[in-house]
């Protein structure tokens, strides 16, 4: 049987009283052309031909992204239970990973987890000082998870470095993995959480 990985991508959310705020940050969101014309993608997709066979990645498209709210992204994190096996990989990225660190707080999940990756996870609030809104993070995570992983770059633009340490304090027995200049870890390859998977 493959083992299975879900990889919860990131977002953006406001608040419901925001919505001129978000539709500003649409007018001001620079696409980036390179990337709309070529085959180039971020080590999330790249994960398929990384890993290769053995491995089943499943890369959901959570609901509006670009202001997304925690009851939505759990109805449609909901619906991947059917199709998981014991032993699943859960990966997040920024608010991809503030979603998983909620959700398994507050939520039973039907499957055992092996391992719950956090990659640039923001905590409670981005570098500009823009808060979680429905995405916020109870006071005390659970996680049950047999092994926890937590990435964040200290040149992050995007996700202050100190979230790293927040949930450092939250999960003291996870693993830590600190770079210099990855930024907000969107880069094509992705070497050290490939080799952490298969190392499960």
């Amino acid at each position: 049987m493959k083992k299975q990985i879900i990889v919860i991508g990131g977002g953006d959310t406001f608040a419901d009283e925001d919505y001129e705020k978000y539709l500003q940050f649409l007018r001001d969101l620079e696409l980036d052309y390179e990337r709309l014309i070529s085959d180039k993608s971020d080590w999330k997709r790249g994960l398929r031909r990384e890993l290769g066979d053995k491995y089943e990645i499943m890369l959901p498209s959570m609901p509006n992204k670009f202001n997304a709210r925690f009851a939505e992204w759990s109805l449609w994190f909901e619906k991947l239970f059917p199709f998981l096996h014991d032993q699943v990989v859960l990966v997040g990225h920024s608010l991809g990973g503030a979603f998983l660190a909620k959700y398994l707080t507050e939520n039973g999940f039907p499957k055992e987890i092996q391992a719950l990756f956090l990659v640039s996870a923001v905590f409670d609030a981005d570098t500009d000082g823009n808060p979680l809104w429905s995405f916020a993070l109870p006071e005390k995570l659970v996680a049950p998870a047999n092994e926890i992983f937590i990435y964040h770059s200290k040149d992050d633009p995007v996700v202050p470095f100190s979230d790293m340490q927040k949930y450092q304090l939250q999960f003291p027995n996870a693993s830590v993995r600190v770079f210099e200049n990855r930024g907000h870890m969107n880069q094509e390859q992705f070497p050290e959480i490939v080799e952490d998977i298969r190392s499960l």
